[in-house]
């Protein structure tokens, strides 16, 4: 069940609150819902690009171009919290029976493509009565705000409908459908029967399926490449259903894109860089082989002349420095001398007055003898 506000008039002033429909809410089924859990962070990040399409009549002749540019972007949680999120961009501007038309879309998505905001702006320059949409839609805390304008001439109407969060479970947004057809592309695959959520042209929630219509082989850029085919339709509750098809190359670019009924479509004219599946290649494992380096002459060698190298090294500062053979002698006969049982602590004591840092033993001892070893500086960690 929803709430609605209803505003009319030339600068849309007066408020009249209407009563909700007393039509049964629509639901995504568990298909659906399953499918959008399956989504991962890493997955989507893969169909992060722009593509620009252009929009041509049923003769062929260019009548205005499609920009779809899905990024990653930031928004600020209810909290306050800047966070890492999908971030989804079309624009389009043409001529529509030589009048001007074009629309534009920001959205801000969650990871499993739950709408956060997103922003919609359409017009068309009618010679007589100029037409302007705009709808707006913000996930507040247990709820979805959508504010809808429309304009006719100098007439605004506006109106603002708010959705039980829980009742918009398996919505698909305009913005999280772009993204989602580039998922289905890259899996390569439609969820079996599954029913989303969308939002008819009255701006009231409706069922919304996707169906796999094959692969076909199209031309692009004097180029044959295979697509994969998606067939969108939007079950309104009140008008007739609505489909468009998707044309889809393999990494997720949109090669072609029909709207059911309409005269012309958008397709690509250069052909893109496809971009292939990343394939992990297992790490490579060595044994580990004995090394016989006695039996190696070459190692062997370098062993005796290192060791060589060494005793001489050794033998030549005990010459330089005859008062470290005194001391370690001095050490080892008292050593063998007292014989005590804890050897780490003799020594520490014999060698302690030789430290800088000594302090003098007092001439009255304490019973409480200090200990031997240096006390450690904290500041020096």
């Amino acid at each position: 069940m929803s709430s609605k506000v209803q505003s009319t008039g030339p600068r849309a002033k007066d408020h009249q609150a209407s009563t909700p429909e007393s039509l049964p809410t629509p639901e995504a089924n568990a298909e659906a819902i399953h499918f959008l859990n399956s989504l991962r962070q890493e997955e989507l990040q893969m169909l992060f690009f722009s593509e620009t399409l252009a929009m041509v009549s049923n003769t062929g002749e260019p009548q205005g171009e499609l920009t779809i540019d899905v990024q990653r972007g930031t928004h600020k949680n209810i909290s306050g919290t800047m966070l890492h999120c999908p971030l989804v961009h079309a624009f389009s501007r043409g001529f529509m029976d030589k009048m001007l038309c074009g629309n534009s879309l920001l959205g801000y998505l969650s990871w499993n493509l739950e709408i956060k905001e997103q922003q919609s702006h359409e017009f068309i320059k009618f010679h007589i009565l100029p037409m302007e949409r705009k709808m707006s839609l913000l996930k507040q805390e247990d709820q979805l705000a959508m504010t809808r304008s429309i304009k006719e001439g100098e007439e605004v109407k506006t109106e603002v409908t708010f959705f039980p969060w829980h009742s918009t479970a398996g919505f698909i947004s305009e913005s999280a459908n772009l993204l989602l057809l580039r998922v289905m592309a890259w899996r390569r695959m439609v969820p079996s029967n599954a029913r989303f959520l969308a939002l008819d042209m009255e701006g009231k929630l409706c069922s919304s399926t996707y169906q796999a219509l094959g692969s076909q082989t199209i031309q692009v850029d004097h180029q044959q490449v295979e697509v994969f085919i998606v067939e969108q339709t939007v079950h309104s509750d009140e008008g007739i259903p609505t489909s468009c098809q998707f044309y889809l190359l393999p990494d997720g670019h949109l090669a072609k894109r029909v709207q059911v009924g309409s005269p012309g479509c958008c397709m690509i004219t250069k052909m893109p860089v496809i971009r292939e599946r990343d394939e992990i290649e297992p790490r490579p494992v060595f044994e580990k082989k004995p090394l016989m380096w006695e039996e190696d002459m070459e190692l062997y060698s370098r062993f005796l002349d290192r060791k060589e190298e060494l005793r001489l090294s050794h033998t030549r500062y005990l010459q330089q420095h005859p008062e470290a053979t005194a001391l370690i002698s001095d050490f080892l006969l008292f050593l063998l001398l007292r014989q005590p049982a804890d050897v780490v602590t003799f020594a520490a004591e014999h060698f302690g007055p030789f430290a800088t840092c000594w302090s003098p033993t007092p001439g009255l001892r304490s019973s409480n003898r200090p200990s031997p070893f240096r006390a450690l500086d904290p500041e020096s960690f």
